[in-house]
């Protein structure tokens, strides 16, 4: 008999901590343009292409601090315009952050309302 080694794999939801539920739903859902799910009181939920996104106003000081998540876009330029004609402002622009011999990394960053980061993030193919 052979030993399976457990390994966490698949996010089924992410909590980012914000100081108000409401203020950050209409950044993720109008600015953002995320598919909104459903909230309650302190808490609104949205879908990322299967992993269920958790905006809470934390109760307990653990659950307080920073998050940054990454969006995969395909085309990390038109992503970064058709957020800015939305009022988005990038605090660093799209850029190369690796490179490999055949693929670019390149991101670009903002911050939501509570100054979590979010990240943009698009993988192509390196020229020549």
């Amino acid at each position: 008999m052979t030993e399976t080694t457990f390994g966490l794999a698949t996010i089924g939801q992410v909590m980012i901590p914000v100081r108000d539920a409401e203020r950050a739903t209409a950044f993720y859902r109008d600015a953002l343009g995320m598919r909104f799910l459903f909230a309650f009181p302190h808490m609104a939920f949205f879908d990322a292409d299967g992993v269920r996104l958790y905006l809470a106003e934390p109760e307990a000081p653990d659950f307080r601090g920073r998050a940054t998540l990454y969006f995969r876009v395909p085309d990390i330029a038109a992503a970064v315009t058709a957020l800015e004609g939305r009022g988005v402002v990038f605090t660093h622009p799209a850029h190369v952050v690796h490179r490999d011999g055949t693929n670019e990394l390149w991101m670009a960053f903002t911050k939501d309302p509570d100054d979590n980061n979010i990240g943009l993030m698009a993988e192509v193919p390196q020229a020549g």
